[in-house]
Protein backbone atom coordinates (compact mmCIF):
# COMPACT_ATOMS: atom_id res chain seq x y z
CA UNK A 1 0.00 0.00 0.00
CA UNK A 2 1.01 3.85 -0.59
CA UNK A 3 2.31 5.49 2.38
CA UNK A 4 2.07 9.02 2.02
CA UNK A 5 3.46 11.40 -0.50
CA UNK A 6 6.53 10.12 -1.60
CA UNK A 7 9.57 12.23 -3.68
CA UNK A 8 10.22 10.46 -6.66
CA UNK A 9 12.78 12.60 -8.30
CA UNK A 10 12.73 15.10 -10.82
CA UNK A 11 11.15 14.31 -14.14
CA UNK A 12 13.60 11.64 -15.85
CA UNK A 13 15.29 11.02 -12.87
CA UNK A 14 12.48 8.54 -11.69
CA UNK A 15 14.96 6.10 -9.88
CA UNK A 16 14.52 3.51 -12.74
CA UNK A 17 17.28 1.71 -14.52
CA UNK A 18 19.98 3.86 -16.61
CA UNK A 19 19.34 4.23 -19.71
CA UNK A 20 21.69 2.90 -22.61
CA UNK A 21 22.75 4.57 -26.02
CA UNK A 22 22.57 7.77 -24.92
CA UNK A 23 25.15 9.62 -25.06
CA UNK A 24 25.44 13.80 -24.40
CA UNK A 25 27.97 16.25 -25.23
CA UNK A 26 28.63 19.83 -23.68
CA UNK A 27 31.29 22.60 -23.87
CA UNK A 28 32.14 24.41 -21.07
CA UNK A 29 31.03 28.16 -21.04
CA UNK A 30 34.30 29.25 -21.03
CA UNK A 31 35.55 27.31 -24.53
CA UNK A 32 32.26 28.64 -26.01
CA UNK A 33 32.37 31.80 -27.87
CA UNK A 34 28.43 33.05 -27.76
CA UNK A 35 28.70 34.83 -31.26
CA UNK A 36 32.40 33.72 -32.72
CA UNK A 37 33.54 35.15 -35.88
CA UNK A 38 29.37 35.40 -36.87
CA UNK A 39 30.18 39.11 -38.45
CA UNK A 40 33.29 38.56 -39.38
CA UNK A 41 32.40 35.39 -41.57
CA UNK A 42 29.58 36.70 -42.64
CA UNK A 43 31.38 40.07 -44.59
CA UNK A 44 32.72 37.49 -47.07
CA UNK A 45 30.11 34.43 -46.56
CA UNK A 46 27.28 36.29 -46.93
CA UNK A 47 28.48 38.33 -49.65
CA UNK A 48 28.87 35.09 -51.46
CA UNK A 49 25.91 33.74 -50.59
CA UNK A 50 23.74 37.06 -51.97
CA UNK A 51 25.41 36.94 -55.14
CA UNK A 52 25.03 33.88 -55.87
CA UNK A 53 21.44 34.74 -55.60
CA UNK A 54 21.42 37.73 -57.93
CA UNK A 55 20.49 35.98 -60.76
CA UNK A 56 17.17 34.78 -59.31
CA UNK A 57 15.77 38.46 -57.87
CA UNK A 58 17.48 41.03 -60.40
CA UNK A 59 16.52 39.51 -63.55
CA UNK A 60 12.95 39.07 -62.97
CA UNK A 61 13.18 42.90 -60.96
CA UNK A 62 14.52 44.32 -64.02
CA UNK A 63 12.04 42.86 -66.15
CA UNK A 64 9.24 44.18 -64.47
CA UNK A 65 10.91 48.05 -64.00
CA UNK A 66 11.13 48.03 -67.23
CA UNK A 67 7.28 47.24 -68.01
CA UNK A 68 6.42 49.23 -65.37
CA UNK A 69 8.87 52.58 -66.84
CA UNK A 70 7.07 51.56 -70.55
CA UNK A 71 3.56 51.68 -69.08
CA UNK A 72 3.92 54.61 -67.39
CA UNK A 73 5.29 56.23 -70.14
CA UNK A 74 2.91 54.93 -72.82
CA UNK A 75 0.52 55.92 -70.53
CA UNK A 76 1.54 59.78 -70.31
CA UNK A 77 1.71 59.82 -73.53
CA UNK A 78 -1.85 58.67 -74.26
CA UNK A 79 -3.12 61.24 -71.66
CA UNK A 80 -0.83 63.79 -73.60
CA UNK A 81 -2.50 66.38 -76.57
CA UNK A 82 -0.50 64.27 -78.91
CA UNK A 83 -1.61 60.95 -77.76
CA UNK A 84 -5.09 62.02 -77.84
CA UNK A 85 -4.56 63.71 -81.09
CA UNK A 86 -3.55 60.10 -82.21
CA UNK A 87 -5.99 57.78 -80.67
CA UNK A 88 -8.99 60.25 -82.43
CA UNK A 89 -7.40 59.61 -85.44
CA UNK A 90 -7.04 55.80 -85.09
CA UNK A 91 -10.95 55.82 -83.96
CA UNK A 92 -11.82 57.76 -86.86
CA UNK A 93 -9.86 55.74 -89.52
CA UNK A 94 -11.61 52.73 -87.65
CA UNK A 95 -14.73 53.90 -88.10
CA UNK A 96 -14.27 54.81 -91.77
CA UNK A 97 -13.39 51.30 -92.57
CA UNK A 98 -16.10 49.47 -90.60
CA UNK A 99 -18.64 51.26 -92.77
Amino acid sequence: MPSGKVWMGWWGDFGGPKQKGIVQYSLSPFQQKAMGDAFSSYLFNGYRRIVAQVPYFAIPFGFGYGIYTWANSYGAYLESKEGHYATAEKEAAAAHHAE
